[in-house]
């Protein structure tokens, strides 16, 4: 079953891990072994970002930045394809994302039969 590991980095203006890019490598080279990687990938800047919103009129309206009230924001993704929810945990827990502020979600993704 494949699921999205949504990778949130805490939002504030903390020093980051000094190890955190070799923990990064090394979890990545890990899942890729592990033959269940489907896809992935890092997110630019939160300031790059730009959201839009269309009113019941079908008015769009496009403002930059997300600006959501959140401690967290939105760094990245994985897809990973694994026998079931409990080894979908056990990877969000060993993801370098889930310490130091940040959190992991993990979500089934859906399957249409298509």
């Amino acid at each position: 079953m494949k699921y999205m590991l949504l990778i949130n980095a805490a939002a504030d203006d903390a020093e980051p891990c000094p190890d955190m890019f070799e923990d990064w490598q090394t979890y990545d080279k890990e899942v890729k072994a592990a033959g269940i990687f489907v896809t992935g990938e890092s997110l630019a800047d939160l300031v790059t970002a730009t959201t839009v919103r269309v009113d019941n009129a079908g008015e769009r309206t496009v403002t930059d930045g997300p600006y959501a009230e959140t401690r967290e924001v939105l760094g990245g993704f994985l897809v990973i394809d694994v026998p079931d929810l409990d080894v979908a945990l056990d990877w969000a827990a060993r993801c370098p994302g889930s310490r130091g502020g940040g959190s992991v979600v993990v979500r089934p993704i859906a399957d249409f039969g298509n």
